[in-house]
């Protein structure tokens, strides 16, 4: 069995957190100049781990493997949230140096060909899953003219101003890359409950991400008496009540719906809001009960504007995300390895976070493997796992990417 050097490992992602380090965690924007820094770190890093590395035209940084034969990708990102944690996704690309290394070093795998890739703004400071967009060939011109960050920053103009608009996109080679594996803290509780160590993914589940703007009458809310107000914030509280009650009813163990903003207008304590917006986002490994959520929060508005008063309009803000699938084959490596390291101390879920692995997977099969999360807590400063999880599942994913990797050269004519 390759064995991966556990300080090595440890040692890259205490330096990699020293790149916008803010307390317990992290903050490195998608090509922030702290961002910017610590991406031709990894260049630097992947360089002398024998890979041809280089940060392509949006960001990406990618270590092409100089040897012949099929390519495992492994890889995820290193940007994070405004107030990240130091393994979100960062783990998941130092897991893939460190196997590219270990695989090297072993008389029985040197041959072995690993790529490794951190994905540019998987976290949608400008355009989600950008990175990984550009590499199954997505047209992204659009996004990259028309897209800006909180701060108003173009990212056309920041990418130039990087001296990166011009280089060329990293791309998926057909025939070479034969399969992408994307390692991950979990990011959620299930595995610490269960006292688990490892988890084998089996859907990345879909989502939907919807504006309801709520039109009633602003008015003063001293002289205006309760029976005669059209209360737009009023009536944006009783329809969550409702929708609750409506999904709960639809759900099952996994789905998860929430109302991560509500902005009212014009936001006085002395006006009656004459106008109120709520942004829902709704998740599902299962696409028919995606599609039954959205076909009957149609109905409850139907049934809301029907009443009078106060009106409600239901918009998409992007295009949904549909549920995928993880390679069987892909998962069955993973399982075995899981095993092999950590034997009884592993079970199969689904990611309920979004991931660059379910673009990946449109041009080639691809799998994850998941880490606990200490608390079940991620996109937050005090995002943590245990060492010996890190060093535990880098272990089980390096066995794994040495078996994929052999049996592929294995089929070779």
């Amino acid at each position: 069995m390759v064995k991966i050097d556990a300080d090595r490992l440890l040692n890259d992602l205490k330096r990699l957190r020293s790149f916008g380090a803010t307390g317990p965690g992290v903050v490195r924007l998608a090509l922030s100049p702290v961002d910017l820094a610590s991406r031709e770190w990894l260049v630097g890093r992947m360089t002398e781990a024998g890979l041809d590395a280089r940060i392509d035209a949006v960001g990406t940084v990618f270590g092409r493997s100089r040897k012949s034969g099929p390519a495992l990708v492994i890889g995820s990102h290193t940007d994070t949230q405004p107030t990240g944690g130091w393994l979100d996704g960062a783990m998941g690309v130092i897991y893939g140096l460190e196997i590219a290394r270990a695989l090297a070093e072993n008389d029985a795998t040197k041959h072995l060909a690993v790529d490794v890739a951190s994905w540019i703004d998987e976290e949608g400071t400008f355009s989600g899953l950008l990175g990984s967009r550009s590499f199954v060939g997505d047209s992204i011109d659009e996004s990259i003219r028309g897209a800006t960050n909180r701060q108003g920053q173009r990212l056309a103009d920041v990418l130039d101003a990087a001296g990166l608009a011009g280089r060329p996109r990293a791309r998926f080679e057909p025939g070479r890359q034969v399969a992408y594996l994307e390692p991950h803290i979990e990011q959620g509780g299930r595995l610490e409950a269960a006292g688990q160590a490892i988890g084998v993914v089996t859907t990345i589940v879909g989502l939907r991400e919807l504006r309801l703007r709520f039109t009633g009458q602003r008015n003063h809310a001293g002289t205006t008496p309760m029976a005669i107000r059209r209360d737009a914030g009023a009536a944006l509280v009783a329809f969550i009540a409702r929708m609750n009650d409506a999904f709960a009813q639809l759900a099952d163990a996994d789905t998860v719906w929430t109302v991560g903003r509500i902005e009212l207008d014009p936001g006085s304590l002395s006006v009656v809001p004459g106008a109120a917006d709520m942004y829902l986002q709704f998740r599902d490994a299962n696409a028919v009960r995606l599609q039954a959520m959205q076909a009957r929060l149609a109905e409850l508005v139907r049934d809301f504007n029907a009443q009078g008063g106060v009106s409600v309009e239901l918009t998409s803000i992007d295009e949904p995300m549909e549920p995928v699938s993880m390679d069987a084959a892909l998962a069955e490596h993973l399982a075995r390895a899981a095993e092999a390291v950590a034997p009884g101390k592993w079970l199969r879920m689904p990611s309920g976070a979004a991931h660059d692995a379910q673009v990946i997977a449109r041009c080639m099969p691809a799998c994850m493997l998941f880490v606990p999360s200490i608390g079940g807590v991620s996109h937050d400063f005090i995002e943590d796992t245990a060492e010996e999880h890190i060093v535990l599942g880098c272990q089980v994913a390096a066995t794994a990417a040495a078996a994929i990797l052999q049996e592929q050269w294995a089929r070779r004519p």
